[in-house]
């Protein structure tokens, strides 16, 4: 089952001190700007449940695990200011997966493009399948990775973000990702994935949650500049989006 609402879906089930976020959108999960303002209000949210211990983040169906950022919301753009505000749901969605006080846990269970790359690497740890391949598109459109580069940084370094923004047409295999750092553990298929989500997250919840607040800090240490940072970048891509290259690249792709 997928969500036929044009603007997306967003669920949360606690269960067992584990909060189960799925997102969801029509157009292979991509995001809305206004379903990134709901993912970002759900993990503040969830950051100060005391009945939470940890955070899975998962995606609609069997496919795509996210498309990145809306190319409908993209085409619609036409100023500076309506630019930087959609880009900013991504620097805010990343900050918030950032601050919060919650271990987040991906589930990647399909392709990942773009701002997607950016969600799963701003997850504490992910789990993936076979399929899950990773494309950073965003060159070939006339914008870049500005926003989401801080984050798939930290997990694969500098040199694996040159390889995979600059060939920006070409997906790396799930065993390349893990290779780099971006998947902790990849599974033949979506049962194997969730079995394993199932016993991790059983066992992890059970763990003391002021301690794993603390190595969660520990973790993100020195990012602090990405409140300042991030949005710095939204301000740039919102400005990209605008270029001719892109506004033609764009109406190509809707075609």
């Amino acid at each position: 089952m997928t969500t036929d609402r044009p603007n997306g879906s967003l669920y949360t089930k606690i269960e067992s001190r584990i909060a189960t976020v799925e997102f969801g959108h029509p157009a292979s999960n991509s995001f809305t700007l206004a379903l990134l303002n709901r993912l970002t209000a759900e993990l503040d949210k969830l950051s100060n449940n005391d009945e939470v211990t940890m955070i899975v983040l998962k995606s609609e169906g069997e496919k795509a695990f996210c498309a990145g950022a809306s190319f409908d919301e993209l085409i619609q753009v036409s100023n500076l200011e309506q630019g930087e505000i959609f880009f900013s749901g991504f620097a805010n969605v990343i900050n918030a997966m950032r601050r919060c006080k919650k271990v987040i846990l991906g589930r990647i269970q399909g392709k990942t493009v773009g701002g997607g790359v950016g969600l799963a690497s701003a997850c504490d740890y992910v789990f993936a399948v076979e399929s899950a391949s990773i494309k950073l598109s965003e060159v070939s459109i006339g914008i870049a990775p500005l926003v989401i580069a801080p984050a798939v940084e930290r997990k694969i370094g500098a040199a694996a973000l040159s390889e995979l923004s600059l060939a920006p047409t070409e997906w790396k295999n799930a065993y390349w990702a893990k290779e780099k750092g971006l998947y902790a553990k990849v599974f033949e298929g979506i049962d194997a994935l969730d079995k394993e989500i199932e016993f991790f997250t059983q066992k992890l919840s059970t763990y003391n949650p002021s301690a794993l607040f603390e190595w969660k800090k520990a973790l993100w240490n020195n990012t602090d500049h990405w409140d300042t940072l991030l949005p710095e970048r939204a301000k740039i891509t919102g400005s990209l989006v605008l270029s001719e290259f892109t506004r033609n690249a764009l109406s190509k792709f809707k075609k």
